[in-house]
């Protein structure tokens, strides 16, 4: 386990608000999100920086370039031999139909010619893609499938380039005993990354996660470090706790921020001493274990208030890695998809309409990869044999963004209580900031509170205004 103390700590972000410089430029790209017949299909990344056309129609797949021209083959029944064309005018692109049997959507509207933004959805048949500007390495593959990303695990998989780098730093540490710290929203996928650093380590002992804000009040140190027969009321039998039970192997708490002061102090020990004391015993109980924790709060604020103990602050964090929210990585959505339907029984055989995809798509996921799992589950389940409609979504997700966050305001103009939850509160305050484009003052106007209690959320929730500002 790791030692150290508050002058040790080694902070690696991923994600945008580092503070770190980026030696990687923003490069315009166009990403083959997903082909609706076939979403476990990898999707692709090119890069448009040295091209001045792009070519997409019906053919087997390819990807050829012939000087500044790209051309991509799609095997998309739905799409014309000759679809659409992407043309670079100056520093801007624009999209134009070469006279298609289905035509081309961009952002759920059908256009003839349009210039595009970075962020704009693209539909050609039944393909989706995404135009965007994003940080790329200088020595990146002009055209890159995802399945040759160079992820330590297949889970890791990412084309977001601060990913990249912080996964890499994950494998080169995963074998050492520093402690590591996932910071992030709820649902971004931090026991997914916990996973990995665990198979990466290649200790011989389970993964074992523990969900801190969980634990049964009165009885968390029986739960963490175990108990004796007879300790209390219910001991029954000797039980090891979770911490005995990650011996040789790695202990995942879980919304480490939840735990109580009196079981800091005692978690400080099991770092300090490697060993625990189980309740009703008083022999100390030597342990081997890997700890990595995540959280969504801000601890070194909790540190500064009092609620949360400095000295196991500096020893539990060595390595700290930021994940970002999934409306942060747009890129990655074809990747993820591909990945949470390969794992269901039906796989390959899952097909979607457009219009779901497309609700898919562009939906903002203020509970990130959790909540677009779960979507995904039950809108497969619901549709059986069949391809997943627009019906099979939930409303949330039904809706356009634009009306989600209208609806969301005009609820709250007339008479709307303040929603409840952490979830909850955060997916109203994202779509009020977002429907009043980040007016922090118009958002506590509708929702009955001051400008600092607006602050105060978008601090806790870790919303970035200046992301609702256009």
């Amino acid at each position: 386990m790791a030692n150290g103390d508050a002058s040790t700590i080694t902070s690696l972000t991923l994600g945008r608000g580092s503070g770190v410089p980026d030696p990687q430029r923003r490069r315009p790209v166009l990403v083959r999100l997903v082909e609706c017949e076939r979403p476990c299909t990898s999707s692709s990344r090119h890069l448009l920086d040295d091209v001045d056309a792009i070519d997409v129609g019906r053919g087997d797949r390819a990807t050829r370039r012939d000087g500044r021209r790209l051309a991509l083959s799609i095997p998309d029944p739905r799409m014309s031999s000759a679809h659409a064309r992407l043309r670079r005018h100056g520093d801007r692109w624009q999209l134009e139909d070469l006279g298609s049997k289905n035509g081309c959507i961009v952002n759920g509207g059908l256009v003839r010619d349009a210039r595009l933004e970075p962020g704009d959805l693209v539909e050609l048949g039944h393909t989706f893609f995404l135009f965007h500007e994003v940080a790329v390495p200088a020595d990146a593959a002009p055209d890159t499938d995802a399945t040759e990303l160079p992820a330590p695990r297949p889970s890791l998989a990412t084309f977001v380039a601060s990913l990249q780098r912080g996964f890499a730093s994950l494998a080169r540490i995963a074998r050492t005993p520093v402690a590591v710290v996932l910071r992030g929203e709820t649902g971004t996928g931090k026991e997914v990354v916990a996973r990995a650093l665990h198979e990466l380590s290649g200790r011989p002992g389970p993964f074992v996660a523990v969900n801190c804000g969980a634990l049964p009040e009165g009885l968390l140190e029986a739960e963490l470090f175990g108990h004796r027969k007879g300790a209390f009321s219910g001991a029954i039998a000797d039980r090891a706790g979770y911490v005995r039970s990650a011996d040789r192997g790695t202990l995942f708490l879980d919304e480490v921020g939840e735990l109580p002061a009196e079981s800091q102090m005692a978690f400080l020990r099991v770092l300090q001493d490697q060993e625990v004391v189980p309740v009703g015993d008083d022999r100390p109980v030597k342990v081997d274990m890997r700890m990595c924790a995540a959280t969504h709060r801000d601890l070194d604020g909790l540190v500064d208030a009092g609620q949360f103990r400095r000295d196991l602050y500096a020893r539990m964090f060595g390595l700290v890695l930021e994940l970002p929210p999934l409306r942060e990585r747009r890129v990655d959505l074809g990747i993820l998809i591909a990945a949470l339907v390969a794992r269901m029984p039906a796989g390959d055989a899952v097909r979607f309409t457009p219009s779901a995809m497309r609700a898919l798509l562009r939906h903002d996921w203020p509970l990130n990869v959790r909540e677009l799992e779960k979507c995904l589950n039950a809108a497969v389940a619901l549709a059986g044999e069949d391809a997943v409609e627009l019906d099979h979504l939930p409303p949330t997700v039904r809706r356009p963004p634009a009306a989600r966050a209208a609806a969301a305001a005009a609820a709250m103009a007339d008479g709307g209580a303040i929603r409840t939850g952490p979830a909850a509160l955060r997916e109203q305050l994202v779509e009020l900031l977002t429907v009043h484009a980040g007016n922090v003052t118009a958002v506590a106007r509708v929702m009955g509170k001051g400008r600092m209690q607006v602050h105060r959320w978008a601090r806790r929730f870790g919303l970035d205004l200046d992301a609702f500002r256009r």
